[in-house]
């Protein structure tokens, strides 16, 4: 008879007690990985948008400086969305207080812009106030700094009334001196017989300056040239074109000659009266422009002639 205690019991026969030690074993450790596993949150792609949008903000100098009690409230919604998913809690619900954050982080920033708006509108308002105010009261304060300094700024007022009646006094006596200039300006070329032309001022020399056919100055036009020379002398800045002309007796090219001699004649007269020669120049304009027929002796008179040209100047007032 066989001893079925002693079989039963041998290690040999894989005796269930003899299995249970391991497999408890295997058992417990893969349990402990599951749960290892479990602990480790996974990365949310909402959180972590969140974190850096409040990264982002945080970086703002604007927002740091106006919207600080919402970058608080922001940080703390993030914490709560940091905390729920490390409790393990549903993804949507850690979605959710992601979200959450993430309108905080906006609220901050939209807070940050409108407050740095109102700001410069503030600063704006603040500073035409400014304005406004130191105009109403720039007669107050200068009447204080007026006494601050009352003996001082009383001499100082005093140089400066004198100073401005003498420039007055001076403007004046300017102005007075240049109407008396242009007035006497006006009486010398009236009594030269001068006339504004587009060429300039023109003073005409005739009255039988001239023999027919000749060039030297006749006596009786010597005081013309005369007068010519002083009133060159009275305006010393004046420069002149001395022109000659001619009547239509003989020919063209002797005409032309005769002309400039004649022109040149007067330069001479003018120069030896003390005229600077620099200030004349003289040319021949032979028969042309004649201002009267040379149909007969007095129309050829008047085309013997030599005219002065002047360049108009400021106050010069004679009319053509």
């Amino acid at each position: 008879m066989l001893n079925t205690t002693s079989t039963l019991s041998s290690p040999t026969l894989g005796h269930p007690s003899s299995l249970r030690g391991p497999l408890l074993c295997s058992t417990l450790a893969l349990a402990a990985l599951l749960m290892a596993c479990e602990t480790v949150p996974d990365r949310n792609a909402r959180l972590e948008d969140a974190r850096t949008e409040l990264a982002a903000a945080r970086n703002d100098a604007q927002v740091q400086r106006h919207a600080a009690e919402e970058m608080r409230a922001a940080s703390a919604a993030l914490e709560r969305a940091d905390a729920a998913r490390n409790a393990g809690a549903a993804s949507a619900d850690v979605d959710h207080l992601a979200y959450l954050a993430s309108r905080r982080v906006d609220l901050a920033r939209e807070t940050g812009s409108a407050r740095a708006a109102e700001a410069v509108v503030e600063g704006a308002r603040t500073e035409r106030d400014r304005l406004r105010l130191a105009l109403r009261t720039a007669e107050a304060d200068e009447a204080q700094r007026r006494l601050a300094s009352a003996q001082q700024q009383s001499q100082a007022q005093a140089a400066a009334l004198a100073q401005a009646g003498r420039d007055a006094a001076s403007d004046r006596a300017a102005l007075a001196r240049g109407d008396a200039r242009v007035d006497d300006l006006e009486a010398q070329l009236k009594a030269l017989n001068a006339r504004r032309t587009e060429r300039g001022i023109v003073v005409t020399l005739g009255d039988m300056l001239f023999d027919s056919g000749k060039d030297r100055v006749l006596a009786s036009g010597a005081a013309s040239v005369s007068n010519l020379a002083e009133f060159m002398r009275r305006n010393p800045t004046r420069r002149a074109t001395v022109e000659g002309y001619t009547d239509s007796q003989g020919s063209d090219s002797a005409n032309q000659s005769l002309s400039e001699r004649r022109a040149q004649a007067v330069r001479t007269m003018l120069v030896g009266m003390g005229i600077d020669g620099q200030r004349l120049s003289a040319m021949g304009h032979g028969e042309a422009d004649p201002v009267a027929s040379n149909d007969n002796a007095a129309g050829r008179r008047s085309n013997r002639r030599v005219e002065i040209v002047f360049a108009g100047e400021a106050g010069d007032l004679l009319r053509p």
